[in-house]
């Protein structure tokens, strides 16, 4: 089998057309047309059919491209590891962040990262988590962070490995605490709540657990970035929820007050690849600490 040929399948298949894969590999379509119909030839079966004007894979294609992902995610790697042995050079590490995680919480994470007794170059792409995902796919990152696992609906051949959770905990300007006459969580429908965007894994967990809690809460404010949700909450707009984690570190200031913990309800943190074995030494310290990164700080019982 012809790789190349196989490669210009693979790039038109993960891109959802010929033109799309053409300026992705600065290919004519003509081509990558010519191409993939060389592959079916040797192959003796047809990889796509014409749905209208897009094309579609046929069963075979799938099988095919089942194939063509393992390939070239092996390949990727195996290029990655063998540029880890060219000594005097930093390794290069690719990560990208969703932008729903606390840079704090992020920066725990990644540290172990940068740690190595060898020097590492750390290059870290914040997003959300569909783009990076795609990045991915395409082997320009070699690890994503986010607050969930692969989504069932992203069409992204790639791994999860947890890394650690955490709870949640709420935090308010200290004016706005004074406020309240009832005890946690009832307080919360007194004041004004600034809360995750709509995309994070903590809005939807945080949302069924005020339901769970029968809470109505007002909204503030919506937020994709946490830092952001959080200089809003030192300016009094609201109270907000954060990992517990970082709990002491948004009190060491003296402009927030703990409001209380959000009982029995847990954030989830992953590592995503396309490989299915970690091998990248930057990607096994994360993994490898990730617990100790998320218990620096006392969890509390609430």
């Amino acid at each position: 089998m012809n790789l190349k040929h196989l490669y210009y399948f693979w790039k038109v298949a993960r891109h959802g057309g010929v033109m799309r894969a053409s300026e992705a590999i600065h290919i004519s379509p003509q081509t990558l047309s010519g191409q993939i119909k060389l592959l079916e030839e040797q192959l003796g079966t047809a990889l796509f059919r014409r749905q209208g004007r897009s094309l579609e894979l046929t069963d075979a294609g799938r099988l095919a491209l089942e194939y063509a992902d393992e390939m070239f995610a092996l390949g990727a790697e195996l290029d990655q590891v063998i540029r880890q042995y060219q000594k005097g050079r930093p390794t290069e590490f690719r990560v990208g962040v969703s932008d729903a995680l606390p840079k704090s919480l992020a920066y725990r994470l990644l540290r172990p990262a940068v740690s190595l007794p060898e020097p590492v170059r750390i290059v870290c792409r914040e997003w959300s988590l569909d783009r990076l995902l795609a990045e991915l796919a395409l082997h320009r990152l070699d690890l994503v962070i986010a607050d969930s696992p692969v989504p069932p609906n992203i069409d992204v051949r790639a791994y999860s490995h947890k890394l650690g959770e955490s709870g949640l905990s709420f935090l308010a300007h200290p004016e706005l605490v004074r406020q309240v006459t009832e005890p946690f969580p009832l307080c919360l429908n007194q004041l004004p709540i600034l809360m995750p965007g709509e995309d994070s894994s903590m809005r939807r967990k945080l949302m069924e657990w005020l339901d769970k809690k029968r809470l109505r809460i007002t909204i503030a404010g919506e937020f994709d970035d946490a830092a952001l949700m959080a200089a809003f909450g030192r300016e009094r707009v609201g109270a907000f929820p954060i990992p517990s984690v970082l709990v002491d570190e948004y009190l060491a200031s003296g402009e927030l007050q703990l409001l209380g913990d959000a009982d029995q309800l847990r954030i989830e943190y992953f590592a995503l690849s396309v490989q299915r074995r970690l091998t990248h030494p930057c990607v096994l310290a994360i993994t490898s600490r990730a617990d100790s990164s998320l218990q620096n700080a006392p969890e509390r019982q609430g």
